[in-house]
């Protein structure tokens, strides 16, 4: 049977260890440093995943595993964490739940992951470490940079461009052929008409700029 070792056991990671299921992954093991409160509250979604321990517990036993998947929201540690295991030759898989739609056009990157109803187009590439949420869409000739997270319902237009570690909010439209800089955040229903540039807050309809991100926690 194939074990995958999941890094992270809150919601994210849990939605990432079903469709890792759907794919066909056997046994499921959850890493995560509040494994003890997480055992005893029992607040895995399926009883039959089990919890490894610690992070560190899982580098001291990553070759007991046929993969590793980064169930972690935060873009600067899941990259850290795929940078780690790249060095020690983990094997990092994308995972496409099979009620997603990817085309074989589409070039996705390790450890990427698609939830069900996302939709990536034709020529569209996305780089490694990137979340293409439940019923999101990042369209034809799209480029998403490393560790790019777009939320529920969010759409790219054709010919997107999109920064390392930015984050596209929930319910968010991206007009065609815009670039949206890195480490940047759009806003929850946001429409982003114009460029936006390195490490700042875009909000509103149309999108404008409110603040300037918190680059030192990306």
């Amino acid at each position: 049977m194939s074990r995958l070792a999941i890094l992270g056991a809150g919601g994210h990671g849990q939605v990432l260890a079903e469709a890792a299921e759907a794919t066909g992954w056997g046994e499921i093991v959850f890493f995560d440093q509040r494994w003890r409160e997480i055992q005893t509250a029992g607040t895995l979604a399926n009883q039959q995943w089990s919890l490894g321990g610690t992070w560190d517990d899982f580098l001291t036993h990553y070759k007991m595993y046929d993969a590793a998947a980064i169930g972690i929201g935060d873009s600067v540690k899941r990259l850290t964490w795929i940078d780690q295991l790249t060095v020690l030759n983990v094997n990092l898989p994308v995972i496409v739940h099979p009620k997603a739609v990817v085309s074989r056009y589409a070039k996705l990157g390790v450890g990427t992951v698609v939830f069900a109803g996302a939709v990536v187009q034709s020529l569209a590439s996305l780089g490694r470490g990137c979340i293409v949420s439940t019923n999101s869409s990042v369209d034809h000739d799209c480029k998403l940079a490393d560790g790019v997270h777009v939320c529920p319902g969010a759409n790219l237009a054709g010919g997107v461009t999109v920064g390392v570690k930015s984050w596209i909010g929930i319910g968010s439209s991206v007009k065609e052929l815009v670039t949206i800089g890195s480490r940047s955040t759009i806003g929850a229903g946001a429409a982003v008409v114009s460029d936006i540039p390195d490490d700042v807050v875009a909000v509103g309809v149309p999108a404008r700029i409110v603040k300037k991100a918190n680059s030192n926690a990306q």
